[in-house]
């Protein structure tokens, strides 16, 4: 009887020593920080940085003073108003496929974290943040099969430093449509037009009927006319390849399209592609403007909470398992695929804008880790088995170590604390304010007299989220080094939805849960 009460004690002891050394390994290459951080002043300013990238002509409630009217001829020359929408980073060109996906992230942490957004007083700056964007996307979509899916060049638009009310470079635009197929970009505008519906059902139910509308129009022609949009229009390439192809942006369409109609014909494409088209067949190690399969996967797996699935199960539980593939990577608990880190912690996928990765994976951990929770499930890796309080805390990790808990104890988000980067790599950050000097500056004149100035820049991103450090944690504040001061949409809109959860559980003491090692 003794031996018996021993050995229950001892696999007792075992299991809390597994979950240990489980966290250990999660944990141990970033350190323990007893920084604090403001959530809800990194959320207001992540959603004014959207305010710094408008096109267009801007509203009387701008709140950015140093940016005003541009882009206001977009698409004149081919007969098709195109003004409005997002310049896409440090440049003045619109590129439509990371827009949309920007928009698709923007609506998704409205709808997943809303109330806390609505909490801290942002929900009227995210709607507008998400409808600068579907304003843009109405515009964009002139006929059911026609789709304008770029203004500007990225080459002559890199030639010259000047500040977007300025510009002198080719606006001229670009689309897509039966002949010139791009399904890749029509597919993720469809999918931002379908989660954006859905953000606004109860504010705006008309604007919401009008985004399914041209959300269903667009998915069924880039299924119908199906190819790459930068075979389509070439000068997309070297700026915003599609290397993962379009198969990933139909799937993604369709869930979109599923969740905001909640028509079967939608999830019977998912569930009937599921292997054609790789989505349970990919494990993928990250999730951006490119590559959906992550987010797809996510999605589907969320859907098995739901009875009404039961009947997908088989297919259903595929994608959870490449989705948790990709979880378990995040979490260094994969035997053999896991996504790198920096000594300080920071996930790290590749030297270009790393910071885009940190800021998907962050929100995909946090909203998985809310759906174990809420179907009282646990991730099961290679290595162990974590609860949603263990890769919540994660995520957390990475979000603190953007706004200040990194070995340079630098904020990587720009305005947030005192010591962020300062030289962002931004034409019209780093020029004098069109406000303050209304006289022309030319194409070589913003490199000659801004660009290469070490004075900080005349005006501050703030919102903005860098590319960030590279593998060992370094990082130069040089306008010059756009790799890693480049700012972009996509890296902010994921985060947007975290610093809201962030924010929303404001007082509580996460390094203080009993939950995080005893939960079973």
């Amino acid at each position: 009887m003794e031996d018996n009460k021993q050995e229950g004690v001892f696999k007792k002891h075992s299991k809390f020593l597994h979950r240990c050394f489980v966290l250990l390994s999660i944990f141990s290459l970033f350190p323990s920080s007893c920084l604090s951080f403001d959530y809800g002043e990194a959320l207001s300013k992540s959603l004014l940085y959207f305010e710094s990238q408008r096109s267009g002509r801007l509203p009387h409630n701008q709140r950015v003073s140093w940016r005003h009217h541009s882009g206001l001829t977009d698409g004149l020359e081919q007969g098709v108003d195109l003004v409005g929408g997002y310049y896409d980073a440090g440049d003045n060109v619109k590129f439509g496929l990371p827009m949309a996906f920007t928009v698709t992230m923007l609506s998704w942490s409205v709808l997943e974290y809303g109330e806390q957004i609505a909490g801290a007083g942002e929900y009227l700056h995210a709607l507008e943040a998400i409808k600068w964007g579907t304003d843009y996307f109405i515009k964009a979509h002139t006929h059911p099969n026609v789709l304008w899916a770029q203004v500007g060049n990225g080459d002559t638009d890199h030639y010259c430093w000047q500040r977007p009310e300025d510009m002198t470079t080719s606006r001229q635009a670009y689309k897509v449509d039966a002949n010139n197929p791009g399904s890749d970009i029509a597919g993720e505008t469809a999918a931002a037009m379908a989660a954006a519906s859905m953000v606004f059902r109860k504010t705006n139910p008309h604007y919401s009927h009008l985004l399914i509308h041209h959300a269903q129009q667009l998915f069924e022609f880039g299924d119908k006319y199906r190819g790459k949009y930068d075979e389509s229009i070439k000068v997309s390439k070297g700026y915003y390849s599609s290397v993962s192809g379009y198969m990933d942006e139909l799937l993604w369409a369709a869930l979109w399209l599923y969740k905001a109609t909640d028509k079967e014909e939608y999830l019977n494409y998912v569930l009937e592609n599921a292997h054609s088209f790789g989505g349970i067949t990919w494990a993928m190690t990250e999730f951006s403007w490119d590559v959906k399969y992550v987010g797809v996967q996510i999605i589907a797996s969320m859907l098995l909470m739901e009875k009404k699935h039961e009947k997908h199960k088989h297919v259903l539980e595929q994608y959870r398992s490449k989705a948790e593939h990709f979880l378990c990577a995040c979490l260094n608990m994969n035997n053999a695929t896991n996504v790198q880190r920096t000594p300080g912690g920071l996930l790290y996928t590749r030297q270009w804008n790393n910071m885009q990765y940190v800021s998907t994976a962050a929100f995909l951990l946090t909203l998985y880790s809310d759906y174990l929770r809420t179907s009282n499930q646990e991730l099961n890796c290679h290595n162990g088995v974590l609860g949603p309080q263990e890769i919540f805390s994660f995520a957390k990790s990475q979000v603190d170590y953007i706004l200040g808990s990194n070995p340079k104890a630098l904020s990587y988000l720009v305005g947030y604390g005192s010591n962020y980067p300062y030289r962002v790599h931004h034409r019209g950050a780093s020029i004098e304010s069109y406000k303050r000097n209304q006289g022309f500056i030319g194409c070589t004149q913003g490199y000659d007299n801004w660009y290469g100035r070490h004075d900080p820049n005349p005006n501050t991103l703030v919102g903005a989220l860098v590319g960030g450090p590279d593998n060992k944690d370094r990082f130069k504040d040089e306008r010059s080094n756009y790799i890693q001061t480049e700012a972009c949409t996509y890296n902010v809109a994921p985060v947007v939805g975290v610093f809201a959860k962030l924010h929303g559980l404001k007082g509580t003491d996460l390094s203080d849960n009993p939950n995080l090692l005893t939960s079973s």
